[in-house]
């Protein structure tokens, strides 16, 4: 069985649900963006993005206009309060996530350090 999101948890913006949306329908199958925190990078942590057709029993989902984010347990502890961006920038486009734990982060903004 799957968690349920609850708003204070992590949230999606409009912009990141459009993009899993479209990504989706380019696909011609629903998908879900499945966001991680795993050790490493170069300030400790860093964020992994996937993208699935299935829950795990123990994800978190969240929803916004018709898409959906998953985020397991473990990483929950480190993104509470946080929200899945999607920017496109000159740079380059990607999804994001907009931390308020993350003491410092990289200048990719993929690391972070707590």
């Amino acid at each position: 069985m799957t968690v349920a999101a609850l708003t204070s948890d992590v949230t999606l913006s409009r912009a990141a649900a459009r993009r899993i949306r479209a990504i989706g329908e380019a696909e011609g199958r629903p998908l879900m963006l499945r966001v991680a925190v795993e050790g490493g990078g170069c300030s400790g942590f860093q964020y992994q993005f996937d993208l699935v057709d299935q829950a795990e029993d123990d994800d978190l989902i969240v929803e916004r206009d018709g898409a959906r984010a998953l985020v397991d347990v473990v990483s929950l502890a480190l993104l509470k309060g946080s929200e899945i961006d999607f920017v496109d920038e000159l740079v380059g486009a990607q999804f994001r996530v907009r931390n308020p734990n993350a003491k410092s982060s990289c200048g990719c903004g993929v690391s972070f350090s707590i």
